[in-house]
């Protein structure tokens, strides 16, 4: 019997995770006065993940600009969020500077938001090894799969979500989340969802009829007057909503050796800590030959 396949794909939503480092971590800077929260933040959660999955290839997806063709269909979309924090902004180069140098490939393009492409990715390499990704974004549960997992920074169990934690948190399958999510709509986006239907409303509707077009094909069948009323009134809403939630895979191809982890630049690590300020993480390069994920 031919052996396992030892390799495993970590993908991680950058500015999710550059937000979460920025935001717990408020007071550190370098020795010229420079912050560097998320810098320091973002190494560390990324050597705690690495440590925990051991992945054998690992990408950092950056968002690129919203999507325009969801701006064309809803305006609001994602509308609300306010500008990022300047002092956050300050150091996304330094952390993909970090990215370069510690040997993890980082991929950004214009136009083309990180959801997509970390669906793209999934979508691409999942036949070919198993696949986590690193968010707590909450559209991602509509790729969950056997080979398609999440690791939810918000879920302090730390386990990888698979299919089963999707349908215990939800009440229905991965395959049913966009229509659920377009259902309840989404604030973080700016996504209306129905008057009325909350995530219970939604799970009960697409256990009994299984998907948004079940719902509409038996509308009647809907008890509560108020309840079909709203469904009726929102039918439009609730298609657009499919469209602006269901991730797009349609992204160009790479080679899975792009996304290979590389052997650690020391004395770029070296350079960059030093002038960070980070002498722990200095302290712990030395001046031995590293092997990768011994300088996180």
């Amino acid at each position: 019997m031919p052996a396992a396949n030892p390799n495993k794909l970590l993908i991680v939503d950058g500015h999710a995770y550059a937000y979460r480092a920025f935001y717990a971590i408020r007071q550190l800077s370098s020795p010229s006065g420079a912050p560097t929260n998320a810098i320091y933040g973002f190494i560390k959660m990324l050597g705690k993940m690495t440590e925990q999955l051991q992945p054998s290839h690992l990408v950092v997806v950056w968002d690129g600009g919203l999507a325009a063709e969801r701006v064309a269909e809803h305006a609001d979309y994602k509308a609300q969020r306010p500008p990022m924090p300047d002092d956050l902004e300050k150091q996304l180069d330094g952390i993909t500077d970090y990215l370069a140098a510690a040997g993890f490939a980082s991929f950004c393009r214009d136009g083309v938001e990180a959801d997509d492409w970390i669906a793209a990715l999934a979508s691409q390499f999942s036949g070919e090894l198993p696949v986590t990704i690193a968010s707590s974004d909450k559209d991602f549960m509509q790729l969950v799969s056997e080979m398609v997992g999440l690791l939810n920074p918000n879920d302090k169990t730390e386990k990888r979500w698979t299919a089963e934690d999707v349908k215990a948190k939800t009440g229905v399958e991965p395959a049913q989340i966009v229509d659920w999510l377009s259902l309840i709509g989404d604030a973080v986006d700016n996504i209306p969802g129905v008057p009325g239907v909350g995530p219970k409303t939604a799970t009960d509707l697409l256990r009994r009829f299984g998907s948004i077009d079940g719902i509409y094909s038996r509308l009647g069948e809907v008890k509560s007057e108020k309840l079909r009323s709203n469904l009726e009134l929102s039918k439009d809403v609730v298609s657009r909503n499919r469209r602006l939630i269901r991730l797009r895979d349609e992204q160009p191809k790479v080679n899975l050796e792009e996304i290979a982890l590389r052997a650690p630049q020391v004395d770029r690590l070296r350079t960059l800590y030093g002038g960070w300020g980070f002498k722990t993480m200095l302290a712990q390069l030395g001046g031995t030959q590293l092997t990768q994920g011994a300088f996180l």
